[in-house]
């Protein structure tokens, strides 16, 4: 993102991040992975190995000429293309992703194709527009008029579902998170950098402040990674909740312990693929609310029922054999 100026000079990157456990009974292999998320034919999925396993789709554009949301309900025209991917953490959690940067204005009337496909990921809006506006509206308010880049991911992962039809046999069962971001040049006496905010049915919603000069493509990096955090944490809380811990019905909570442990527990990797200039922003998250102190309590919780698990199934154990000698 830089300064207002020029068509291509972006003001503010949008997007959504849908993140969810892959409905397979184990985790899935490179070259599986590399299959699942080769959306197109003419460019190779990315993979790392280090610092942990990872595999990202190429790019997909979607052309879209739609309203943009819009806080104070004014009506913004823009055309262009939204960015898409997807993306397979240690072959277990699947995430999409879908973004578009967008300038102050632009041209008065609608352009040729040909204009805004030289400009990837990019929405030209139709004259001018309130970067805030628009931040704010994609953040609280979507009408069925209006630009959802959210159904431009999760396509992706149904297409990547379709794939799996016959081997949905997940380990355990999760909620699947969205986080809708906004992102805008920081300023001088600027507010917080970050605003993050829990919502109902799944949906966080996510207002930065970047460095100016930030890549779109870093800040989805961004929230890719607070996306797959939150939905680590969202998961290992849910499944805790109402367990009897310490019970007798031992089973009953090594049923639900296990896979978290087997799945999940080794994911957390805060800042992993994250810009360096762009990771004061995850230092916010761990001031308040704190994701990695109540991830290593939840962390805590979970070895520490195992461990009593182990020593209560010992003790029957032992109980038995010395009933019977």
């Amino acid at each position: 993102m830089g300064a207002p100026g020029k068509t291509t000079d972006a003001v503010l990157a949008c997007g959504e991040v849908r993140t969810c456990l892959l409905p397979t009974r184990e985790a899935v292999d490179q070259q599986v992975a590399e299959r699942l998320l080769r959306l197109r034919a003419d460019e190779p999925v990315r993979v790392s190995k280090r610092p942990n396993r990872y595999a990202v789709s190429p790019d997909v554009l979607t052309g879209v000429d739609c309203r943009l949301p819009t806080a104070n309900g004014s009506k913004v025209r823009a055309v262009g293309t939204v960015t898409s991917r997807a993306a397979l953490v240690e072959g277990r959690v699947l995430q999409a992703t879908a973004y578009f940067s967008a300038p102050a204005g632009g041209p008065d009337r609608r352009r040729p194709w040909g204009y805004y496909l030289v400009r990837p990921g990019v929405l030209v809006p139709i004259g001018k527009v309130s970067p805030r506006a628009v931040a704010e509206g994609f953040l609280t308010r979507h009408h069925q008029d209006e630009l959802d880049v959210g159904s431009i991911a999760e396509g992706q992962l149904s297409r990547i579902s379709r794939l799996l039809a016959d081997s949905f046999d997940p380990p355990l069962t999760t909620t699947d998170t969205r986080v809708r971001w906004a992102a805008s040049p920081a300023s001088d006496g600027d507010e917080p950098p970050l605003r993050f905010t829990v919502a109902e049915d799944g949906l966080r919603t996510l207002d930065l402040r970047l460095p100016p000069g930030t890549a779109p493509a870093a800040a989805a990096a961004l929230c890719e990674d607070l996306a797959l955090h939150d939905w680590l944490l969202t998961t290992v809380v849910d499944k805790l909740d109402g367990l009897r811990l310490g019970s007798a019905d031992g089973k009953a909570a090594l049923k639900v312990l296990r896979p978290l442990v087997d799945h999940l527990l080794h994911l957390w990797l805060p800042k992993a693929r994250v810009e360096r200039p762009l990771e004061a922003l995850w230092d916010a998250l761990e001031q308040e609310p704190g994701f990695s102190r109540q991830w290593e309590t939840q962390v805590r919780r979970v070895r520490d029922q195992l461990l009593l698990q182990a020593i209560l199934t010992q003790r029957e154990a032992l109980g038995a054999s010395l009933t019977t000698s």
